[in-house]
């Protein structure tokens, strides 16, 4: 009898999860294991909307942004009977398994169905870079590496007319995304969700700037710290400056992925199918201290992956 893995993508999508399918599905092949993609998520699977994916099926994606697979939040999984029937069709299909690729709703998804005694193994992709167990997830050196080309170039502007540019960029609950690009781009300032700041110390911030003859700021806000716009409207209010704001938005999530994300990816679902046929489940796979490891699921979901502190004290030393 076949071997067969059920695969899916779900949430927001992130650049790399088709490099994730692409290398599931060729060490599938390499080892006589057939692949079922889901498409749309948990909506996909509920529905039994699936497609057989081959080592031909996954040519030529490993370089291209989004999923082949589309992704999609699933109302309909969330409820007590969607869960059972997407548990239903795992077996229905005579899945070994399932791969779940994905940020924190996903493999809460996966885990609810490893709950039920699914063989569920995940990958670790989210541009917010919020499970918990590992320094980098997929997708998160593209956003990254998106958001420095628009800083950079803003940059340009604001030196040209001696502007403040607020840059507001995604991290509802993790402030890494504007961490990491602020350090990048020497923000003069990063505001972010998981340190508290205060409208007035901006203000006088910016106002010794001014007074010594610095008249161009960049400021690099997360969306979960506040509001680029509002943040703007503020300092044009209580300064003699001109102060505008610049939405990034989902811009951050599309394109090519980054060298790192693509060999991430491929790795992470390499182990990741590995771990499934290896009889495990449970678990999801991702990259901590440069090596690819399996970091309980259920850890990963409810543990919160704080901001780098060695880097929150590196932007510290910088910005003044």
């Amino acid at each position: 009898m076949t071997r067969n893995v059920g695969i899916l993508t779900s949430g927001g999508d992130a650049s790399g999860m088709n490099a994730a399918i692409r290398a599931v599905t060729r060490t599938a092949a390499s080892i006589g294991i057939q692949i079922v993609g889901f498409e749309r998520g948990f909506d996909g699977l509920v529905n039994n909307a699936r497609t057989e994916l081959g080592s031909r099926a996954v040519s030529g994606i490993l370089e291209q942004g989004g999923t082949i697979l589309k992704s999609a939040r699933s109302e309909v999984f969330k409820t007590e009977a969607g869960l059972r029937s997407a548990a239903e069709n795992v077996r229905a299909n005579n899945l070994e398994g399932l791969i779940v690729i994905g940020g924190n709703g996903s493999q809460t998804g996966g885990y609810l169905l490893h709950k039920l005694g699914i063989p569920v193994v995940g990958v670790a992709s989210t541009i917010d870079n919020d499970l918990f167990g590992f320094d980098y997830t997929i997708g998160f050196d593209t956003a990254v590496n998106v958001a420095i080309d628009a800083i950079d170039r803003i940059r340009d502007v604001a030196e040209s007319h001696d502007r403040v540019f607020v840059v507001e960029v995604m991290g509802r609950d993790n402030g890494s995304i504007a961490l990491e690009s602020g350090l990048a781009t020497g923000a003069d300032i990063v505001l972010v969700p998981e340190l508290p700041f205060s409208m007035p110390d901006i203000i006088t911030h910016l106002q010794g700037d001014v007074v010594a003859r610095k008249m161009h700021h960049i400021i690099v806000i997360a969306e979960g710290a506040g509001s680029a716009e509002d943040l703007s409207r503020y300092i044009n209010a209580k300064l003699p400056v001109e102060a505008r704001s610049t939405v990034l938005g989902y811009v951050q999530r599309g394109g090519k992925p980054t060298r790192f994300d693509r060999i991430l990816a491929t790795e992470a679902g390499e182990a990741a199918l590995l771990a499934l046929a290896g009889g495990q489940s449970g678990v999801v796979a991702g990259t901590r201290d440069g090596h690819i490891v399996l970091q309980d699921a259920l850890e990963a979901v409810t543990k919160r992956n704080l901001l780098k502190p060695q880097l929150v004290e590196l932007l510290n030393r910088v910005s003044i």
